[in-house]
């Protein structure tokens, strides 16, 4: 995959707002200082640095506040890191790991009685929450093996290499699509026919 298609920004969806809310605040402080500067004519300096002050600590909270309470209005996909590119992937990856892993350590430590039931149950919630989330974020950029081929059908048709006669093939069972070499249904678990 070239460094172009990686790097390449997504667009923005319809509606979103041009500036992050963190920008807003910071623009809304700048013209509150402004503001109380011109107001206050007359004032000693240190009275109007102390306003400007209060100005941008009032902004500060007003951003935090926002950040705080965004999570509860939006949904968890909507607060996910888009794939872009090779790196957010393998951070992606790589935290996916660490969370299975710290299930597996939550479920021995469960069986060697470490753990009382409810953390059990209230811990083991909160990491397979936190791995589906990941696993779909991961499945979103679902675009991007889709890239790859592309980009390996272009070098392969540059470089004057045929591509192999690549045919879609679906399970016999519920008739979802296979992935190319995959011996199993990713749907039902189906064992898939060979060519």
């Amino acid at each position: 995959m070239s460094s172009e298609t990686s790097t390449r920004e997504l667009p923005a969806p319809s509606g979103a707002p041009t500036l992050p809310s963190w920008q807003l605040f910071v623009l809304a402080g700048l013209v509150g200082a402004t503001l109380v500067v011109v107001v206050s004519r007359g004032q000693s300096p240190a009275a109007i640095i102390l306003l400007s002050l209060v100005v941008f600590a009032a902004a500060a909270v007003g951003a935090a506040a926002l950040r705080m309470l965004v999570p509860f209005v939006r949904s968890a996909d909507a607060l996910a890191v888009p794939v872009v590119g090779g790196r957010a992937r393998a951070a992606i990856e790589r935290e996916k790991t660490l969370v299975l892993r710290a299930i597996k350590e939550l479920e021995f430590d469960y069986a060697m009685k470490k753990v009382s039931d409810q953390d059990f149950a209230d811990m083991g919630q909160r990491l397979r929450t936190r791995a589906a989330g990941l696993m779909r974020q991961l499945d979103a950029g679902a675009a991007y093996s889709t890239q790859i081929e592309e980009e390996l059908a272009r070098r392969l048709a540059a470089s004057g290499v045929t591509a192999p006669d690549t045919q879609p093939r679906f399970c016999t069972q519920c008739g979802s699509p296979a992935a190319a070499g995959a011996k199993f249904c990713g749907q039902c678990g189906h064992r898939l026919e060979t060519a």
